[in-house]
């Protein structure tokens, strides 16, 4: 599975190949500051990317490792997932902080919500986002998606209140 974009590749995650730059963004607190807030050890870094490899396992879909095409260097993951308890499927991402600035959120999500709306089938995308996270809003408003509601919580993930934005399929 690989998606391209102008400046970007989105592939299936390759812990061979993925995994220091992966390990070195969930260890840091910026970076994960709004994905649970706790910063991650090499073990439970690895834990969290088996988790997501195996998400595509279950449902044929997930996150996507993203690299840039000139120089192959990690961005971060990015892509369509479902997993238990989640209010709808949702396109989300998680940029290495190093690469924040350079557009590529935007960039690999539509490629990722185009994914999931023509490849999957879906009828509706969701981002569940931390409130505080003014960079993820404006990336889901960039997407074209717009405040739906928000949420006390995720059960067993956060007891802090979430935005959910969100979009329509395109009509056919």
């Amino acid at each position: 599975m690989r998606i391209e974009t102008e400046r970007l590749i989105l592939r299936e995650i390759d812990p061979e190949r993925d995994f220091e730059a992966w390990a070195r963004s969930m260890a840091d607190p910026e970076t994960v500051r709004y994905i649970g807030g706790k910063v991650l050890d090499r073990a439970q870094a690895w834990r969290h990317m088996a988790s997501l490899i195996g998400h595509w396992q279950i449902r044929g879909y997930g996150f996507f490792s993203v690299e840039t095409k000139a120089s192959g260097e990690w961005v971060g993951r990015v892509g369509p997932w479902y997993p238990e308890g989640w209010p709808e499927p949702e396109v989300g991402w998680t940029i290495a902080r190093e690469q924040w600035g350079k557009g590529y959120a935007t960039e690999a999500g539509k490629a990722a919500v185009a994914f999931a709306f023509r490849e999957l089938g879906w009828h509706r995308v969701i981002h569940v986002i931390l409130t505080g996270n003014e960079r993820s809003v404006a990336v889901a408003e960039r997407l074209g998606s717009r405040y739906i509601r928000t949420e006390p919580g995720l059960p067993g993930v956060t007891d802090h209140e979430v935005l959910v934005y969100g979009q329509d399929a395109p009509q056919r």
